[in-house]
């Protein structure tokens, strides 16, 4: 690969100053474990059967052939493109804000900005939120499995699903988050570190939870569920003679292809977005592909064990009975705690589930704020934005602002949560959409500054990328109801848009009345 072709810095007046003022503090392992936190697999098999499968039941869609552990291989496979793009464009553009630098350095900054802005910016603001509710719901569910209390109750479920607690739901989120946001204006280094430390635990959860379920074996799950006295005749035998035992269709799993890219496979940009910060070259250029790679090897472990154990019948078909998912939070990791028959085993496999959902928020307040530092160092956003702490090293204006919106959504979310937190899972089609034009950002990039296989793998890779998340975004609006597309969810991202266009307007007037002309910044790479 030609690095000879990469930009160079600008003169700094363009720019805020001169260097970011952020610390080289990413290492090898860091820089893994945030891709593998950005990648959600503890979260996903949290919410397989509430966010997936039981709407695709109610909407009429065929389960027949339905093969979650197929599905994984294929959207596995669907993202190597996007692999391929964030590995050699990482290298290429090393710089805080990650794929927002390459895409408005292509697009140029009124497209390229505003497309940042609407498809990971505003959208992350949004998952976050939905991920603080869904730690909020992971702790209420493992306090319940060991003591019944209505406290714990009002926790575990969402708000018009159940003798819900909005507001003390709200209050735990806005807690947890609030103390992962000031571990990292204190500490920066610490929140990585916390990445690390949380996706280690998460995983050798995950670990020990695929090792108990292939212990107890299919009698374990047979005696949990049948002793969880469902009522109108459903045990086991019932819930499995409602589900199919057909290996593989193509249909559903195609069908279901969203709910994988939603939390797992696409999600690459973790890392790279904290690129200036990272370690080394060795970490660059291999973060993404081996983070693919560990998080391939989970989710599909995890999933084939589950069948292995329960029978795909069966799992298939309790991931869409109300009376497990709603009444017992039936999932991998509660079924695991079920089977376990120690309460120190279940308490470990259940602080794995609380843990890899805090993961994510861990890596995604470090992301976002990265995001918004760089779309402030061109100007784009309020140069106050990225303002980092001489005292602390940390850019602690983006992180308040990060706390400001997302809690603000985690009450959205907490109190209007039917036709509110659900729409905002499904503002996931502004990535969606966002990805596509990472993809065109990569192959101009490649057609213009890159030669030999890597010019064709880049060029490859993006026009591949263009029509897989295409397609993906077609099934967002074609089943609107299945990936919770509401009016909201239209109008948050047509506001992000609205927004981020207006916020450019005024950023270039602003500056072009002080002698700035924006546009320059957007021409180079910024300073490191």
């Amino acid at each position: 690969m030609d690095d000879s072709k990469q930009a160079q810095p600008m003169p700094a007046k363009v720019f805020v100053r001169e260097s970011t003022g952020l610390v080289k503090n990413v290492g090898f392992f860091d820089s893994i474990a945030m891709n593998m936190s950005n990648m959600s697999v503890g979260a996903l098999l949290g919410v397989i059967g509430i966010a997936g499968l039981f709407p695709m039941l109610i909407s009429g869609q065929s389960m027949v052939g339905l093969n979650l552990v197929v599905l994984s291989v294929i959207a596995f496979a669907l993202s190597i493109p996007q692999i391929i793009v964030y590995t050699i464009m990482s290298q290429r553009y090393p710089r805080s804000g990650g794929d927002y630098v390459y895409v408005s350095r292509v697009f140029g900054g009124p497209i390229g900005s505003v497309l940042s802005f609407m498809g990971y910016t505003m959208e992350t603001t949004a998952y976050l939120a939905l991920i603080v509710l869904s730690t909020v719901f992971a702790i209420g569910s493992v306090a319940l499995f060991f003591v019944f209390d209505p406290l714990y109750l009002g926790l575990a479920v969402p708000q018009g699903a159940g003798p819900s607690n909005s507001t003390n739901q709200f209050l735990v989120g806005a807690i947890v988050f609030g103390l992962l946001i000031l571990v990292n204006i204190v500490r920066p280094k610490a929140g990585f570190k916390l990445v690390s430390a949380l996706t280690i635990f998460g995983f050798v959860a995950l670990f020990v939870a695929m090792a108990v379920l292939l212990a107890a074996g299919n009698a374990g799950v047979v005696s949990y569920v049948n002793g969880l006295q469902l009522g109108n005749g459903l045990d086991y035998a019932h819930i499995q003679a409602s589900g199919s035992n057909v290996f593989f269709n193509w249909g559903p799993n195609i069908f279901l292809l969203p709910l994988m890219a939603a939390f797992v496979y696409p999600w690459l940009n973790a890392s790279p977005a904290v690129a200036g910060e990272i370690k080394g070259r060795r970490a660059l250029k291999w973060n993404v592909p081996i983070s693919s790679l560990l998080v391939f090897v989970f989710l599909t472990s995890s999933l084939g064990v589950m069948y292995y154990v329960a029978g795909q019948a069966f799992t298939n078909a309790a991931y869409s009975t109300p009376a497990l998912i709603f009444d017992h939070s039936f999932n991998f990791w509660t079924l695991a705690m079920g089977v376990s028959g120690n309460q120190f085993v279940a308490a470990i496999i259940g602080l794995g589930w609380i843990l890899s959902n805090l993961s994510v928020l861990a890596y995604g307040i470090i992301v976002i704020s990265r995001y918004l530092l760089a779309q402030s160092f061109d100007r784009f956003l309020p140069s106050r934005i990225s303002n980092v702490s001489s005292r602390f090293g940390s850019p602690i204006t983006a992180h308040l602002v990060d706390l400001i919106l997302t809690i603000g959504l985690v009450g959205m979310a907490a109190f209007y949560y039917i036709g509110g937190a659900d729409a905002l899972f499904g503002a996931i089609l502004a990535s969606m959409i966002y990805f596509i034009f990472v993809g065109i950002a990569a192959a101009v990039h490649g057609s213009r500054k890159e030669v030999g296989l890597t010019k064709w793998l880049l060029m490859l890779a993006g026009v591949a990328n263009v029509f897989i998340f295409g397609f993906l975004a077609w099934e967002f609006l074609a089943y609107p109801d299945v990936w919770a597309l509401h009016d909201l969810t239209y109008y948050f991202i047509i506001a992000s848009v609205v927004a981020g266009a207006v916020i450019y307007g005024l950023s270039w007037w602003y500056n072009k009345k002080r002698g700035i002309d924006i546009s320059l910044a957007y021409k180079e790479l910024p300073p490191e």
